[in-house]
């Protein structure tokens, strides 16, 4: 995972899998990184071949984290098998998903 701060945003990108092996550290460096400038993380998971509960979690604390600090977390390019777990959760009324494609 790479990570990088760019104006208000804090950028994650380089994910290939979100699930309970590495969501856990996801969720606490992306916490650890937090500015109290920043108001909007944008998870890249343009490359995420698989996604599952844990991973949701993850982005689920921080999406409470960013409300609390009232900012958002946005989803970038979310591959189909992913966008397909987000609708079928619901996930995608609660994340903005954004396509640059």
């Amino acid at each position: 995972m790479r990570m990088h701060c760019q104006d208000k945003t804090l950028a994650l990108s380089g994910i290939t899998e979100l699930s309970g092996a590495n969501s856990a550290a996801l969720r606490d460096e992306a916490r650890a990184a937090l500015r109290s400038e920043l108001t909007t993380i944008d998870v890249d998971l343009s490359q995420t071949r698989f996604v599952d509960s844990s991973g949701l979690g993850a982005l689920i604390a921080l999406h409470k984290t960013m409300c609390a600090r009232g900012g958002n977390v946005r989803i970038i390019d979310p591959t189909p098998s992913v966008q397909q777990v987000l609708e079928m959760t619901r996930l995608h009324r609660v994340f903005e998903i954004v396509t640059t494609t």
